[in-house]
């Protein structure tokens, strides 16, 4: 027996570090759910017009905030402060899977500068 979800994905993109679906996207959030394939890692990046809320669903990851790595299993979670640079990387055998919850004024894909970015979207 298979359980399917009550929520709609609105949108899906993949990437060349996995996956994203996008849940919900309202005028005051968005919620993302969020797959990081093994050995690969997100931009090193940060958004001045939002903050996000990162809950791990599977699997164990590394995520840096500003000059801090932290290491976060399934069951935790990890705020990224308006204006932090922050990245994840999964250096685990299997999928990394979080939901990420975006708040503030501006949810659009173009609040993202790049510091770092193993794919050459510097």
């Amino acid at each position: 027996m298979s359980l399917k979800s009550s929520q709609p994905v609105l949108f899906e993109d993949h990437r060349p570090w996995g996956y994203y679906q996008v849940l919900s996207d309202e005028p005051d959030h968005k919620v993302k759910r969020i797959v990081v394939y093994p050995g690969q890692r997100l931009s090193l990046q940060r958004h001045h017009r939002r903050m996000e809320h990162w809950h791990i669903i599977q699997g164990c990851a590394f995520v840096t905030v500003n000059n801090s790595e932290i290491p976060v299993c399934a069951g935790e979670s990890i705020d990224i402060p308006q204006g932090a640079w922050h990245r994840i990387k999964n250096s685990g055998q299997h999928n990394v899977v979080f939901i990420e919850v975006q708040r503030g004024e501006y949810f659009g894909e173009d609040d993202i500068e790049r510091l770092e970015d193993d794919y050459g979207r510097t």
